[in-house]
């Protein structure tokens, strides 16, 4: 019933994802993969790591495994007008010393690029590019992308390349969501893609709504084909999904035709395109065409041009960020740009204003950078009537009035009290990769702040007194409130990383801060380090170290950190309290390969940087212990190679069990 099962769902979903014709409705698929699920834990011996049920995410990594392309992935020498594909097409005709070439054109999706190779018809793993010649194994993430078919009718080896994207309502549906939950937005569709492929979690993959096309058969001469459009046809027939706008060109001017038609039509599409790949139809010339140092002689990708519009600017206003900076921001005339009405744009700073000569009510071409955010490219200044305006900085602070300071090109309001740099404090220690407190979006902040319930970030944890007067306000009530305080109380509990994050201490990213959380485990061992002791870390650069430093000697923040710790915050890395400095483990660096019996590999994971390892995804000469269970593959054989010790998952328990008893 399972194998029936899988068969089941895996149809139904090549004719939902790929065919776009579903034979069954949703209830009735749910219900299938409900049955699924419930028979492969009855029978966890029977579950497949190709089974349909695996779609859902839940695999978790430490890091990526570095994994070396069979063929490189190489990019594709650009073309950017009609005489650059009529010489590429001249170039072409002259190394094969023919008349005659056919031609593949195709949308050039603006996604990720991944590599999949097929074993005995089953996914093997997933690689993106890379540096072209060594790709991350996100095998986890990709089986969570619904159109891709995990097992093929087809034995041999393959390799399949494509373009993993988000579609437009995709991206939209999911910036409005992280816009509710204060979260930083993607800035385009691409970026949340790759965003979600190089997620070490493949529930936060799963959750994306990704999809792909896949556009090239990397050995398709092994497997008897002679032309591109013939693998294109043949891996539509295995279930991929290709996009079925590609054409056959018998002349360069039918592919210049195609381009045409498609840098017209391109937002009307449902995801986004930067331009199209044209690639010789005929696969017995790609040897006589060869390769340059860097792309392939036998294609060509044409970028679009960013689409240009003219409006006018019709102001010049300043925001003021968490850090004080202070940004000048063009209000502009409404105007339709590649699919959405702009009427903002960044100006970055005074010398950016200068050195294009920027006006106000000066009529000004703006585009998308990449499709998608908006900017000024430059005034039109044959244009320009007596009522222009010649842009003044600003002295002081739009908002508290404190006399601006000057650091290279920008400015910066000193004043710690200055209201937005306050409100933009807490909105960041609320924020979902530091405190991650739900409920407390920028509005929120906002309001609270203007009602003078909140005037820091340590004024969150006494929020609970003005709970009487919040029910009063329009649009909350007890059950909202409630949730807020309850996530809150919550934030209490989060590990040191976090917090360290939430501080806003200049230069710290979350990944920084979790390196500095696990190295120091306690908030109160930063107050008397020097700047020489946060050099000798990995990643620490002068920069971030004297930045620190700054951060603990400060009166203030030493101050709002006595704040935080009197009402229950926790200063502790959670990962890495306790450890037995006399552990077998201690400081090692430490690969788990193969199914381990007694411990799941996240638990196995905990309980060894729990005794203060570091453990790693993949082999290599910094490698000191390799722990192996069942069916364990690869890894074990570089181990053997590397000369690195081994232990079986017999001998490591029995390890742990001395340490124990100690």
């Amino acid at each position: 019933r399972i194998l029936e099962l899988i068969t089941l769902l895996e149809k139904y979903n090549h004719e939902y994802y790929v065919l776009d014709n579903p034979s069954v409705d949703d209830a009735t698929y749910d219900r299938l993969m409900n049955e699924l699920i419930l028979l492969e834990e009855k029978y966890p011996h029977l579950k497949s790591e190709h089974s349909p049920s695996q779609r859902v995410g839940g695999k978790v990594l430490d890091e990526f495994e570095k994994v070396k392309h069979l063929t490189n992935m190489l990019s594709l020498a650009n073309a950017f007008n009609e005489k650059d594909l009529r010489d590429f097409d001249k170039r072409v005709k002259d190394l094969l010393k023919i008349n005659e070439v056919s031609y593949v054109c195709e949308m050039k999706i603006d996604g990720l690029a991944i590599a999949l190779h097929y074993e005995e018809g089953k996914l093997k793993y997933a690689l993106t590019r890379g540096d072209g010649t060594t790709g991350e194994n996100v095998t986890h993430n990709l089986i969570t992308v619904k159109s891709l078919p995990l097992t093929i009718k087809e034995n041999r080896h393959i390799e399949v390349r494509g373009e993993v994207f988000m579609a437009k309502d995709t991206f939209l549906l999911l910036n409005q969501e992280k816009e509710k939950r204060n979260e930083p937005l993607f800035a385009n569709a691409r970026n949340a893609a790759a965003g979600s492929i190089r997620q070490l979690d493949s529930k936060i993959a799963a959750s994306r709504k990704l999809d792909a096309y896949w556009y090239y058969l990397v050995n398709a001469s092994e497997l008897g084909l002679s032309k591109h459009s013939e693998a294109l046809n043949y891996l539509s027939s295995l279930g991929f999904k290709i996009n079925n706008k590609w054409k056959v060109a018998n002349t360069i001017e039918e592919a210049i035709s195609f381009v045409q038609t498609f840098e017209k039509d391109r937002h009307d599409l449902n995801f986004e395109i930067d331009g199209v790949v044209i690639k010789v139809d005929d696969l017995t010339l790609y040897d006589d065409l060869g390769y340059t140092a860097k792309t392939p002689r036998w294609a060509i990708a044409y970028k679009f041009p960013p689409l240009e519009v003219v409006t006018k600017l019709k102001d010049i206003i300043f925001s003021v960020g968490r850090t004080g900076k202070i940004t000048p921001n063009a209000v502009l005339e409404p105007v339709r740009v590649a699919g959405s009405v702009v009427q903002r744009a960044t100006l970055h700073n005074e010398d950016f204003i200068k050195e294009k000569d920027l006006k106000i009510n000066d009529e000004v071409v703006i585009r998308k950078a990449g499709d998608i955010i908006p900017e000024v490219v430059r005034p039109i200044k044959e244009k320009r009537k007596d009522d222009i305006k010649d842009f003044e900085m600003i002295s002081h602070c739009p908002v508290c009035n404190t006399e601006l300071i000057k650091v290279e090109a920008m400015h910066f309001c000193p004043n710690e009290m200055c209201p937005a740099k306050m409100i933009e404090s807490i909105i960041h220690f609320a924020s979902r990769d530091a405190m991650d407190i739900e409920g407390m979006g920028e509005k929120v902040v906002e309001q609270f702040f203007n009602e003078k319930f909140i005037n820091s970030v340590s004024d969150i944890y006494t929020l609970s007194k003005h709970k009487e007067e919040i029910i009063e306000i329009e649009g909350w009530s007890h059950k909202s409130i409630d949730n807020l305080l309850n996530a809150i109380e919550k934030s209490k509990s989060n590990s040191l990383e976090k917090l360290l994050f939430g501080l806003g201490i200049k230069e710290v990213g979350a990944k920084t801060a979790r390196t500095l959380a696990r190295r120091f485990s306690r908030l109160e061992n930063f107050f008397n380090l020097e700047i020489e002791d946060l050099l000798l870390i990995d990643d620490i650069g002068p920069v971030v170290a004297n930045s620190l430093y700054d951060f603990f000697h400060n009166e203030k923040q030493l101050s709002l950190i006595s704040e935080l710790k009197s009402y229950g915050l926790n200063f502790s890395y959670l990962g890495s309290d306790n450890i037995d400095l006399s552990s077998y483990f201690f400081n090692k660096t430490i690969v788990l390969t193969g199914t381990l019996e007694k411990y799941g590999r996240k638990e196995a994971t905990i309980l060894l940087e729990s005794k203060g390892a570091k453990v790693v995804g993949s082999v290599s000469k910094k490698t000191d212990l390799v722990i192996c269970g069942l069916e364990a593959g690869s890894k074990l054989d570089k181990a053997k190679t590397l000369n690195i010790q081994t232990l079986n998952e017999e001998e490591f328990v029995s390890l742990l069990q001395k340490e124990e008893k100690k």
